[in-house]
């Protein structure tokens, strides 16, 4: 369809949009007013990775057209554990943690959104401030009625342990009800009128609109983003070496660009326009080369990227590493880096703690197969001691663009 406002028609050219509850609705409500919106996050990790940048870049496409993000961190929530997509319970946070963990989340929203009081400055919350505070009986007589036990049992991520015959707990199984009330809940108190999310959310975000209207009578509305994976059918959010987090305390900001400097080819385009505030005619120009000038879209890609979610100046850091370490065949300061003391180490345990590989059975496969090099030079034996004398510096490296230093103490 053909959108009248200014959020909807970005969203559109952009590739977020996969389903929306009532497009015409939200569409003339967001042509004439300022819609505040909210994306979930729970607190399970000091900092989210690239699989929920989709999600951050949509509220900030929120508040480029002049809306108002709400960001909704699962305090709460996290305590329980979302089901979808999983096979296993999630392991139990304390609050200690969970708070830590919002702390340290709550950098990457300030890099990519403007908070402040004012109508479409960006807020965010927390749901264990309400959630908290509901007594057992009055969820079960306030919010219970609202849902059956038959639609709950036909969602995808309660099918699926089913399925599996994998356990799913009472408690897991209450996580939909209160997503929904979260939704009701700021409606009510913060005038929300939109939830975002990805595709597996949509059963969850329909029942917090149905729970809305049943409880109070006002209508609110559900968009979702498509399934986000790479080119190659691989979730995005992981790599070779783990998850690609976004906070620098959980990953270098040269390991950060180079995740996306390797992306494959067929990305480009894409990732360009969700993940960057490139124009999109200079996009198109982008994604329209071919051969060897496509890695110049890609080094534009991750420049963009690591200045958004790191700042200019990581972002220039590591461009200038990757081309010191790939252009000048030397060795940039911004690589991975290990204290190595006198007593050596062994080139296997020198691979996990450079993230070249996350346990001694992987690091040994990837020797066995040629893809380690020790200064340039092929490493056939894990345990092999490497000794670096204090004040020197050697190089080891997985494949042709993942690369360390191990620095001699």
């Amino acid at each position: 369809m053909t959108y009248t406002s200014s959020l909807l028609r970005l969203l559109d050219e952009r590739g977020y949009i996969h389903q929306q509850t009532d497009a015409h609705g939200l569409d003339a409500l967001a042509a004439k007013q300022v819609v505040p919106g909210y994306i979930g996050f729970d607190a399970t990790a000091p900092s989210l990775h690239v699989g929920s940048l989709v999600q951050i870049m949509m509220l900030r496409r929120l508040q480029q057209t002049g809306h108002k993000p709400v960001v909704l961190m699962g305090g709460g929530t996290t305590r329980i554990g979302d089901p979808t997509g999983r096979d296993e319970s999630r392991k139990m946070l304390s609050d200690e943690t969970i708070e830590a963990n919002i702390q340290g989340i709550f950098s990457i929203f300030s890099r990519l959104l403007k908070f402040g009081d004012g109508p479409t400055d960006a807020i965010m919350v927390n749901n264990q401030d309400w959630l908290g505070q509901l007594g057992y009986i009055q969820l079960l007589q306030e919010v219970g009625t609202h849902f059956t036990v038959n639609r709950m049992m036909s969602f995808d991520s309660v099918k699926l342990r089913l399925e599996r015959e994998q356990p799913m707990t009472f408690l897991e199984f209450n996580y939909m009800i209160l997503q929904g009330y979260d939704f009701r809940h700021l409606a009510r108190d913060k005038g929300v009128a939109l939830q975002m999310g990805g595709s597996d959310q949509w059963g969850n975000i329909v029942n917090g609109i149905e729970l809305t209207r049943r409880m109070d009578g006002k209508e609110v509305f559900g968009l979702t983003t498509p399934l986000l994976t790479t080119a190659d059918g691989a979730k995005m959010g992981k790599s070779m070496g783990g998850a690609v987090w976004l906070n620098e305390d959980q990953l270098p900001a040269y390991d950060f660009w180079q995740y996306w400097r390797n992306c494959d080819d067929r990305d480009v385009g894409r990732f360009l326009r969700l993940f960057t505030d490139l124009p999109l005619g200079e996009i198109i120009r982008l994604e329209a080369l071919e051969g060897a000038e496509i890695n110049d879209a890609k080094v534009v890609l991750a420049n963009e990227i690591t200045k958004l979610c790191r700042g200019e100046d990581a972002a220039i850091s590591a461009a200038a590493t990757a081309q010191t370490t790939f252009a000048g065949g030397g060795l940039g300061e911004d690589l991975p880096t290990i204290e190595v003391d006198g007593e050596g180490i062994r080139l296997g345990a020198a691979c996990i703690a450079l993230g070249f590989a996350a346990s001694g059975g992987e690091a040994k496969r990837k020797i066995a197969e040629g893809a380690v090099r020790l200064d340039d030079v092929l490493a056939s034996d894990p345990a092999l001691l490497v000794a670096v004398p204090a004040g020197e510096i050697r190089k080891l490296s997985l494949g042709k663009k993942k690369h360390g230093i191990l620095r001699g103490i």
